[in-house]
C-alpha cells in the first residue's frame, strides 16, 4: 500500500489578499471597472486610473512623463493619455475571480459535506479521505504530497500570477525593442534620404560643370570670330581713309601724270577691295546634343545610378563557426547569416560588427570581411595564449550564442610531415638543408642518401636528383640560384657544384683556402656565398667561380665566428651568418650588427621572408624551436609544437602565403608550418 503525506499549509486571509493584490497602492481604494480602473505601467506596477490622472495633472511642466509612485521610474505618457495605458489583465481577472467566490469558502466533498477536499500533488488528483478510505492509488510513487484543495488553488493562482508577470515583463521588453527599431528605422531613412540628395547633387554638379564648359566655349568662339572680323573692319576703315585722302589732294594737282598715276593706284585698290568685301570669318555657331548617343548613355547611367540596399537578416538566428586559435597566427571566425525563416542569406552588405577582448578585458584588433555570399569572416591575430571573448552583432543586435569563447594555444603544430629514416622513396637519412623556389617547389638535401628530394607544396614527392656534387654522403649546403639551378657545397671534397633541376652538373669550383665548407647561399647578383666552419670564414665567389673576397675569423667578437652553422641572404643582399648568435654583414662583407646573442644554444638554419621577417631554428638545452624575428632582430614569438616536437632542426625555407618548411635532422623528416 502506498502511503500519503499531508502537507501543513498556511491559509491567506481574504482581506490581506485584497490589500495586497486588489487595492491601489496610492489611494488605497479597491480596484473597480470605473473610477479606479487598474492600469498597467511599463515598469509592471499597477495604479488606478484616478490616481494616474491626478499625478499627471499635478506635474508643474508639461514634460509628457511622470514618475511611478511605487518605484519612481520615469514613465512616458502615451498619445491617448491615461486611457491609453493598457488595463491590468491579471488584476481584472482576480477581481472577477473574487467576485465569483464566497469569502472563506472551503471546497467540500459532494458526498461527505463535512469533509474538506484534498489535493495530491504527486498524482494530480482531488479526493476526499472518506471516499478513498484514507488512501488513493498513485502512479509509480511510494510517497504522496497531499495539501488542502483550497490551498492548491491559491498556490496555482500564485504560480499563474508569477508566470503572467514574467510574460508581461518579456512583452514589455519586446515592445521597447520593437519601438527602438522603429525609431532607428526613421533615423536610417533620414540618413538615406540625405545621402540620396547629396549624391544627386554631385550628379547635378557634373552636369552643371559641363553646361558651364559649353557656355564658355561658345563665348570663346564668339570672341575669336569677333577679333578676326574687327581686324578686317579696321583694315577696311584704313583703306577707306587712304582713298579719301588721295581724292582730297586731287584739286591741287595740275599735272596729268600724277592724276593718271592716282587713277592706276585706285584701279589696283578696286581689285583689292573686292577681297575685303568677303568676311574672313563667319557667324555660324550652333549647339547640338543629339549628334551621338551621349544622351542615351546619360539616361542609362542615371537609371543605374545609386541603389537602395535592404536586408532580411535575422540576427537572433544567425550563427558563427568558432574554433581553437593559435597565438601570433592569423585566425578566422565565420558568421553565417539567415533570414527570419532560417533560410541562408546569399548576399552581403549587412552591418556586421565584432569586438574581441582578452580575459583581462584588453581589446584585440579584428576585421570583418564581407564574402558577398551571406557569410562574413572575422579575422584576428591573438597576441598570446589564453581565452578570448568574441561578441558579434548585426544591426547592433547579438547573433545566436554571442559572445563566443575562443581558446588560444601557444603551440603551432605542423601542417604536414613527411619522412622517416631510410633510403626509400619517402624516406630521408640525415637531411640537413632545405630550399624552396617562388612557386613553392621544395628541395631537400638528403645527405645520407646522396640525393636531393624535390617535393610539391602539399608534401607530394616530385622526383629525386643526384648524386652529381653529392658524393660520399658529404653535401651539407644547399641554395637555389636565380636562373633555376641548384648550388651545393660538399665538405669532404671541398667542391661547390652548380647543377640543373635535372641533376646534371653545370659547373664546379673550389678554393685552396677551404677547410670545411658547410653551407652556401646565392645573392641577387648571382654571387655564391660559402660558409666554412673549419676556417671560420665566409667566401664570396662570382658567377664564374672566381673568388671575390673573404671575411671573418675564429672568435666571439663582432665579425668573428665560433662555429658557423648556416648562412643566407636578406632582402637587400645583406649576409646573415649564424653560430650561437646571428650576425648581419653588408653584401660586401662588412660587419653591420649582431641580432641575437643570448650566449646559449646553437642555431641550425636561417631564412628571410619577402617582408623582412627572420626565421631561424635553434636548439638550447635539449629544447628545439623556431624563432620569428623582425628585421631589427627583435624576437616576436617562437614556434613550438606540442603534438610533434622538433629534434635537431637544421634547415629552414620560406614558402608563399606565410608557410615554412623545416628539416628535422633528429627525426629524419620534413615538416611544414604556418608562421603568420
Amino acid at each position: 500500500m502506498m502511503s500519503s503525506t499531508l502537507v501543513e499549509t498556511v491559509s491567506i486571509n481574504y482581506d490581506d489578499f485584497n490589500d495586497s493584490f486588489l487595492t491601489c497602492g496610492t489611494c488605497l481604494c479597491l480596484y473597480d471597472s470605473i473610477e479606479h480602473n487598474p492600469k498597467l505601467l511599463p515598469c509592471s506596477h499597477t495604479v488606478c486610473k484616478n490616481c494616474l490622472e491626478r499625478i499627471i495633472a499635478a506635474q508643474p511642466l508639461d514634460t509628457g512623463s511622470f514618475r511611478c509612485p511605487i518605484c519612481r521610474e520615469t514613465i512616458h505618457v502615451p498619445q491617448g493619455g491615461v486611457s491609453a495605458f493598457p488595463p491590468s489583465f491579471l488584476v481584472n481577472q482576480l477581481l472577477d475571480l473574487m467576485a465569483s467566490q464566497r469569502r472563506d469558502v472551503v471546497p467540500k466533498c459532494s458526498i461527505h459535506s463535512n469533509q474538506e477536499l484534498l489535493f495530491c500533488e504527486t498524482c494530480d488528483i482531488v479526493f476526499c479521505t472518506l471516499c478513498t478510505d484514507n488512501n488513493h492509488n498513485g502512479r509509480g510513487a511510494s510517497e504522496h504530497t497531499v495539501i488542502p484543495f483550497a490551498i492548491a488553488i491559491k498556490r496555482m493562482s500564485e504560480i499563474l500570477l508569477y508566470k503572467a508577470h514574467l510574460c508581461i515583463k518579456n512583452l514589455n521588453g519586446a515592445y521597447e525593442n520593437i519601438s527602438d527599431e522603429l525609431r532607428c528605422l526613421e533615423q536610417s531613412v533620414d540618413r538615406t534620404l540625405d545621402s540620396i540628395n547629396r549624391s544627386f547633387q554631385d550628379v547635378i554638379a557634373v552636369i552643371e560643370k559641363r553646361r558651364h564648359e559649353c557656355l564658355q566655349l561658345v563665348r570663346k568662339i564668339r570672341e575669336d570670330k569677333r577679333t578676326v572680323l574687327k581686324e578686317q573692319l579696321d583694315l577696311i576703315h584704313g583703306e577707306k581713309d587712304k582713298v579719301q585722302l588721295d581724292c582730297s589732294n586731287l584739286e591741287y594737282q595740275v599735272e596729268v601724270r600724277n592724276i593718271t598715276k592716282k587713277i592706276s593706284d585706285l584701279n589696283e585698290k578696286l581689285d583689292s577691295t573686292s577681297n575685303l568685301a568677303e568676311p574672313r570669318e563667319n557667324s555660324f555657331i550652333k549647339y547640338e546634343y543629339k549628334h551621338n548617343d551621349a544622351l542615351k548613355q546619360i539616361e542609362s547611367s542615371i537609371a543605374k545610378f545609386g541603389q537602395i540596399k535592404i536586408s532580411t537578416t535575422f540576427p537572433a538566428l544567425c550563427t558563427a563557426r568558432v574554433g581553437e586559435a593559435t597565438s601570433h597566427l592569423r585566425c578566422t571566425a565565420q558568421v553565417m547569416t539567415v533570414d527570419y525563416h532560417g533560410n541562408p542569406r546569399l548576399t552581403g552588405s549587412d552591418p556586421v560588427t565584432a569586438e574581441l577582448r582578452t580575459d583581462k578585458g584588453n581589446l584585440v584588433e579584428s576585421k570583418v570581411k564581407d564574402n558577398d555570399n551571406g557569410t562574413y569572416d572575422i579575422v584576428f591575430v591573438p597576441p598570446a595564449s589564453g581565452r578570448l571573448k568574441l561578441s558579434v552583432n548585426i544591426f547592433k543586435r547579438p547573433i545566436k550564442n554571442s559572445p563566443f569563447m575562443i581558446d588560444v594555444s601557444d603551440h603551432i603544430n605542423p601542417v604536414w610531415k613527411l619522412g622517416s629514416r631510410g633510403s626509400g622513396n619517402e624516406n630521408l637519412m640525415q637531411p640537413v638543408r632545405i630550399a624552396a623556389n617562388p612557386n613553392g617547389l621544395i628541395f631537400v638535401l638528403d645527405t645520407g642518401n646522396s640525393r636531393i628530394k624535390i617535393m610539391k607544396p602539399d608534401g607530394q614527392i616530385d622526383r629525386h636528383i643526384g648524386p652529381e656534387g653529392l658524393e660520399n654522403q658529404s653535401a651539407t649546403g644547399l641554395s637555389l640560384t636565380h636562373d633555376g639551378n641548384i648550388a651545393v657545397v660538399n665538405w669532404r671534397n671541398k667542391n661547390v657544384s652548380i647543377i640543373d633541376p635535372e641533376g646534371d652538373l653545370v659547373k664546379q669550383f673550389t678554393s685552396t683556402e677551404f677547410i670545411e665548407p658547410t653551407d652556401v647561399a646565392v645573392n641577387s647578383r648571382g654571387d655564391v656565398i660559402v660558409a666554412d666552419s673549419g676556417a671560420a670564414k665566409i667566401f664570396i665567389f662570382g658567377q664564374a667561380g672566381n673568388l671575390i673576397t673573404t671575411f671573418g675569423s675564429k672568435g666571439t667578437r663582432d665579425g668573428q665566428f665560433k662555429l658557423i652553422s648556416s648562412v643566407t641572404v636578406g632582402k637587400c643582399d645583406e649576409i646573415l651568418v649564424t653560430d650561437h648568435r646571428i650576425q648581419v654583414f653588408s653584401k660586401d662583407g662588412k660587419f653591420s650588427r649582431c641580432l641575437c646573442d643570448s650566449g646559449k644554444g646553437q642555431y641550425g638554419g636561417i631564412a628571410v621572408d619577402t617582408s623582412g621577417l627572420i626565421l631561424a631554428t635553434k636548439t638550447e638545452k635539449g629544447k628545439c624551436y623556431i624563432q620569428v624575428m623582425n628585421s631589427s632582430g627583435k624576437l616576436q614569438y617562437c614556434i613550438d609544437s606540442n603534438a610533434d616536437k622538433l629534434k635537431r632542426p637544421s634547415g629552414i625555407a620560406v614558402l608563399p602565403n606565410f608557410y615554412i618548411v623545416v628539416v628535422d635532422l633528429g627525426n629524419d623528416c620534413v615538416k611544414k608550418y604556418r608562421y603568420k
